[in-house]
C-alpha cells in the first residue's frame, strides 16, 4: 500500500491510499480527489488527469513517454513537473509521494 498526498491549488491535502498496480488516477478517482477528471478513463487520450510531481519525486515517477509528452499538449500550464497521472502505476516504492493538482485541466 502507498500513501499519496495530492495538494489541490488552495493548499489542501488529500491523502489516500493505493494498492500497487493500480495507477494513481485509479486511486484519485476511487478517493474522489477534486481536480482529477480522468474522463478517457485512463487510455492517454485526453490530459484530464494532470498533476505535478513534487521534484523530489521526479526520479521515482520517470519521465513521460512519447505518447504522454503529446497529450500533455492539450494540458493547462503544462511545467517541466507535469504528468499524467494515469501513466504513472503505483509501486510501492511511490509510498509518500507528493503530487499537485493544477488550478484547472482544460
Amino acid at each position: 500500500m502507498a500513501k499519496i498526498t495530492f495538494i489541490q491549488p488552495d493548499g489542501s491535502q488529500q491523502v489516500v491510499e493505493a494498492n500497487p498496480g493500480v495507477t494513481v488516477m485509479e486511486a484519485a478517482r476511487l478517493n474522489r480527489v477534486p481536480g482529477i477528471e480522468a474522463e478517457c478513463g485512463g487510455a492517454c487520450a485526453c490530459a484530464t488527469c494532470h498533476v505535478y510531481v513534487d521534484p523530489g519525486w521526479a526520479e521515482k515517477t520517470g519521465k513521460a513517454a512519447p505518447m504522454e509528452e503529446d497529450m500533455l499538449d492539450f494540458a493547462f500550464d503544462v511545467r517541466p513537473e507535469s504528468r499524467l497521472c494515469c501513466q504513472i502505476k503505483v509501486v510501492s516504492d511511490l509510498d509518500g509521494l507528493i503530487l499537485r493538482v493544477p488550478g484547472k485541466q482544460f
